[in-house]
């Protein structure tokens, strides 16, 4: 049987489990880049995430009833295994980092159920990796790659399947996050040639242009773990060997800070509550307009598991990156009046967000941190301006990310 084949078989066995997830046109981004857009909503799949299809085509080809399935996961993986431990009734073993948030091990928890057993080992993942394979070793158990096996690459690829048979015909364009390598490898494998691509990566773990760049996957630590979804230090092998013809112009990637307009934006407008890494293909839409122009285009929508703790966060990285939120290290004169005289530069659209007194660099002038927010990037020109004219120093801090880690 040919891959296809083997894809099509795996999405086959997958309705016995659970539905395809929904392909779905977007109006408003079709609207925006002038094409047929589409949003393969990988973030409605029951665990909100397209990790359970590799998990499921990897288990039940060894599937026995002694089986016991291991993995060592901080995330969607966790509850993809952890979802299909349950359904088939085995016994699952998760390693999870110490440093987990406990909301995620909850839900790990509660797709199990007690078909699995969820261990906390390690600060780091890559501890709680080493943890897991050597259980692995010394109690026979399986262990489940998130993405680097060739039967979890074919079951991504029902993805595609789905996509096919959805939308009656093949896409002009397919855009796709990159972590692993797992989901775009099945993808790519299934549709070959038939589609264009475009391969999307945060700018905090670039795993696939590194390797492309020089032939081979390579560790591209230390990354930013932002976007979890998406940040691989190292892409697998076995993608890799799918990948590797991947022209490079075709791979890009997007700070961290920029995908959060999207989520902020698919949240407001569309109501659709998406993780960093299921941000990400929405948000290259932007950096593909003059290729997509007319055409068909799908967007994997990879996962919705967000954590609304993240919001302030996503929120303040998304204004920053917008330019309507700025922060300043402002030297302010200790005479009556300077305040005053401050607040009166503000215009009718600027806001103080944050104004806190760092100490007194002098006896006739204090170091004030202040945010100021406003509706448009451009009321800081004015603003600067004023400030300016007023004789204030002032430093921006807003893109010092050491700076800002302290004092933010």
């Amino acid at each position: 049987m040919s891959f296809q084949d083997d894809a099509r078989a795996s999405a086959a066995a997958m309705r016995a489990v659970f539905p395809a997830t929904p392909l779905l046109r977007n109006e408003v981004l079709s609207g925006r880049f002038g094409a047929d857009v589409w949003l393969k909503r990988e973030d409605l799949s029951p665990v909100r995430s397209y990790k359970l299809r590799g998990a499921f085509n990897a288990m039940r080809k060894v599937m026995r009833d002694d089986a016991v399935f291991v993995c060592a996961s901080a995330g969607n993986h966790a509850q993809g295994v952890a979802f299909m431990c349950k359904h088939f009734g085995v016994r699952g073993v998760i390693f999870m980092p110490v440093t987990t948030p406990q909301q995620k091990i909850m839900k790990t928890q509660m797709f199990g159920g007690d078909h699995v057993e969820v261990r906390l080992t390690g600060d780091y993942f890559d501890d709680t990796l080493a943890s897991a394979q050597a259980f692995c070793l010394k109690a026979g158990a399986h262990f489940l790659s998130p993405f680097d096996d060739e039967d979890v690459i074919e079951g991504q690829a029902s993805v595609a399947v789905e996509i096919e048979e959805q939308l009656g015909r093949v896409p002009d364009h397919m855009i796709l996050p990159v972590g692993g390598g797992g989901l775009s490898a099945g993808t790519r494998s299934f549709f070959e040639d038939r589609v264009a691509y475009t391969f999307v990566e945060p700018s905090g773990a670039p795993s696939l242009a590194k390797a492309l760049a020089i032939g081979h996957p390579v560790d591209v630590s230390p990354i930013n773990n932002f976007v979890d979804g998406a940040a691989v230090a190292t892409i697998g092998v076995r993608t890799f060997e799918r990948l590797k013809s991947v022209e490079a112009a075709d791979v890009i990637d997007i700070p961290e800070d920029r995908i959060c307009t999207t989520i902020i934006d698919m949240l407001n407008v569309e109501g659709i509550v998406l993780e960093p890494a299921g941000a990400l293909a929405i948000e290259a839409l932007g950096d593909v307009a003059d290729n997509i122009s007319g055409k068909t285009v799908v967007c994997v929508t990879s996962g919705g598991n967000f954590d609304f703790e993240r919001l302030p966060e996503v929120k303040e990285r998304a204004q920053r990156y917008s330019g309507v939120k700025k922060y300043f290290i402002l030297r302010m004169p200790q005479r009556p009046g300077a305040l005053k005289d401050f607040l009166n530069i503000l215009g009718p659209d600027d806001d103080i967000a944050r104004f806190e007194y760092l100490k007194k660099s002098a006896r006739n002038f204090g170091s004030v941190l202040i945010g100021i927010e406003t509706r448009r990037p451009e009321n800081f020109d004015r603003f600067l301006a004023e400030l300016d004219a007023g004789g204030f120093t002032y430093t921006d801090i807003t893109n010092d990310e050491t700076l800002a880690q302290f004092v933010i």
